[in-house]
């Protein structure tokens, strides 16, 4: 668990260098800041999702550091495509991102055990992965 942790810190404070390295112009400055909110909560999302107290705390903060990264990496595609910053100081940031967030996923469906003795334990969770709904078309 540590593991993911370090690594969404890391990508945090590789956001900070980013933000602290763009250039003045409001863009840039607007651009940096949605980058710098979006990046650095992804951690803070994860360390609250280990620690929570249910199923679904777990799930929802799992899910919103998951928000948080995709979020991220619109803002930061967003500061290459404008050519505010050259992609190639970028394409690493996206992969740890992408590498991150199916770090997060694959945690998403393997709980952690319950600390709640009223709450079931991993393998009486039985999380699996649903069809998708006939009428919606989206899975759940």
């Amino acid at each position: 668990m540590t593991d993911l942790r370090d690594r969404t810190k890391q990508f945090a404070l590789r956001i900070i260098k980013i933000y602290a390295a763009l250039p003045p112009k409001t863009e840039a400055q607007v651009m940096g800041k949605q980058v710098l909110r979006s990046g650095t909560s992804v951690g803070a999302h994860y360390c609250e999702a280990s620690r929570s107290r249910s199923t679904a705390g777990y799930i929802s903060k799992i899910g919103g550091a998951l928000q948080e990264l995709e979020e991220t990496v619109y803002w930061i595609e967003l500061l290459a495509e404008s050519q505010i910053v050259p992609t190639s100081k970028l394409q690493g940031l996206i992969q740890e991102a992408q590498e991150i967030g199916a770090c997060q996923f694959c945690k998403s469906l393997h709980l952690p055990s319950s600390p709640n003795p009223f709450l079931p334990s991993l393998g009486e969770r039985g999380v699996e992965a649903s069809s998708p709904s006939p009428k919606s078309g989206r899975g759940i």
